[in-house]
């Protein structure tokens, strides 16, 4: 099988733990930009953070951020938006006022959070190290709905972080019996994102793909997480990595190494080092 498109999660697949690019990793892309191969970053991160990341690894392609919700090569410029409606937003931030959480609104320009005191540890750290930039502005407000009230937001993904396991799964049933204008996934036993209706990071690739006029079985995805097990299974190569839950590698054609062990870097050596650059393909006739 000959690939065409490469998909990269970002935390916890092309970053080590520490948040930082290992030199490998920057030479698996450039080794597979080289052939050809057209490399995109498929990531639950806001435009601004995934374009930081996408400039440390020289790429200027167009980027799946906001799981799938916002797809852009330049900020101002997106191929494909998909947003909450400001009245939905609002009615789902006054719910999830109901309980101890804290909610983050993620726009592509900025994001609005309430302010909340985190007693888990665990949870804060998250929190915190959300990967966004320090341009990137971030608004903290005593009552999201009611700056909202004033100044509507409709934004592409809402980020909950609960204090409570339960708590958790009580908002999540009440807003999928409430919102069918939205999707919701579970990350975590404390955190939960909410998508418009349809979106996620397969249907952004997918639309990525077809502008590119790349079949889906021409395409490798990398990840690590709960929400890139969809994109995994239905591609031409899904390869999960060795720090990815059993369910995730489950779904994977191939697994790799770990993020801490380069394991990108890994599976470019071991699969594209046989592939033709793209070029001396459709000289070929092989590929149009």
């Amino acid at each position: 099988m000959i690939y065409r498109l490469l998909a990269l999660n970002i935390d916890g697949t092309l970053l080590q733990s520490n948040g930082r690019l290992h030199k490998s990793t920057k030479e698996a892309v450039d080794y597979v930009r080289e052939k050809g191969i057209y490399v995109t970053l498929v990531t639950s991160r806001s435009f601004p953070s995934a374009k930081k990341v996408a400039k440390a690894l020289k790429i200027d392609s167009v980027l799946i951020t906001h799981r799938g919700g916002y797809v852009a090569k330049e900020l101002e410029k997106p191929v494909l938006e998909r947003r909450i409606s400001e009245d939905i937003a609002f009615e789902i931030v006054r719910l999830l006022e109901g309980f101890q959480c804290q909610i983050r609104l993620v726009h592509e320009k900025y994001s609005l959070a309430n302010k909340l005191k985190i007693n888990n540890n665990l949870l804060a750290k998250t929190v915190v190290n959300s990967g966004d930039p320090l341009y990137y502005p971030h608004q903290f407000v005593d009552s999201i709905s009611d700056t909202i009230m004033d100044e509507p937001i409709s934004p592409p993904k809402i980020e909950v972080y609960f204090e409570q396991k339960n708590d958790l799964e009580d908002a999540k049933k009440a807003i999928e019996g409430m919102f069918s204008e939205v999707d919701l996934l579970r990350l975590t036993d404390y955190r939960m994102e909410i998508v418009p209706r349809g979106v996620s990071k397969l249907t952004g690739l997918l639309f990525l793909a077809q502008q590119l006029g790349i079949k889906r079985s021409e395409i490798v995805a990398i990840g690590d997480a709960i929400d890139d097990l969809e994109m995994i299974e239905a591609v031409g190569l899904g390869v999960a990595m060795g720090n990815a839950p059993i369910e995730v590698k489950k779904a994977a054609d191939w697994i790799t190494r770990s993020n801490n062990q380069q394991g990108v870097g890994y599976m470019v050596k071991e699969h594209f080092r046989k592939q033709q650059p793209i070029e001396f393909l459709r000289k070929m006739n092989i590929i149009r």
